[in-house]
């Protein structure tokens, strides 16, 4: 489907927060939608590349978080450490538990030079606040199964692959398990009515994804990206 009658049917249900299924109702409360062409965040790309980021916040410490779904386990580390000594393709024999991914826990005061560059979504709910999350991750990293909140997830660089099942459909998953794990071991043998929604989103793709949806995140390469949850 083109993406122009997406964003118009997302853009005039957001605008008034309500609707029926024709008028765009089906993408803000029902279903994930996956925009193009959404905004310019041609400067902010130009900001990630690895070298510029190393360069302006190489000696800053961020926070990682373990990639199972309840993410307990945080440690702090520099980023120059993350990125030169961690940001690596996912060990398939890992645990969620033992793998630690940079997503969520960002300064937003100490980051403020890069996310000011950041154009998010110009679509909202009534009543929410839009809060913005930024990682970087390796190839066959992701988060399992878990679900939240209303939102976007933009990739700036790189490829990251979405599984994704609406709230009355929950997966058959370990929590502690991760995504290229499940995808090994549990997906091949799915019966089709136990299937996932998939897609994959690259540079510059927005991925809209509604309400208590469950969703797992298997990133296919090196990815820079960065999540507006409508809280």
């Amino acid at each position: 489907m083109a993406a122009g009658p997406l964003l118009l049917a997302l853009g005039a249900l957001l605008a008034r927060g309500g609707g029926a299924a024709g008028d765009g109702g089906c993408y803000a409360f029902q279903r994930p939608v996956v925009l193009r062409g959404l905004t310019d965040n041609a400067k902010f790309r130009a900001l990630c590349a690895r070298q510029e980021l190393l360069a302006a916040f190489g000696d800053r410490v961020v926070r990682l978080s373990t990639a199972n779904t309840y993410s307990y386990r945080k440690v702090d580390l520099p980023f120059r450490e993350y990125v030169e000594r961690m940001l690596r393709p996912q060990d398939p024999a890992s645990l969620g538990n033992d793998t630690l991914y940079f997503f969520g826990d960002n300064n937003f005061t100490e980051w403020a030079s890069l996310f000011r560059h950041y154009a998010p979504p110009p679509y909202g709910l009534p009543g929410t606040v839009p809060a913005y999350s930024f990682g970087i991750a390796g190839a066959g990293t992701g988060v399992p199964f878990h679900w939240h909140g209303p939102g976007y997830s933009e990739v700036i660089y790189g490829r990251k692959r979405w599984f994704l099942y609406p709230p009355g459909q929950t997966p058959h998953f370990h929590p502690n398990k991760t995504t290229l794990a499940w995808l090994r071991d549990t997906y091949p043998g799915l019966a089709p009515s136990a299937q996932p929604l998939e897609c994959t989103i690259t540079a510059g793709e927005v991925l809209y994804f509604p309400d208590r949806w469950w969703h797992a995140t298997l990133n296919l390469e090196t990815t820079v990206f960065i999540s507006t949850f409508l809280g």
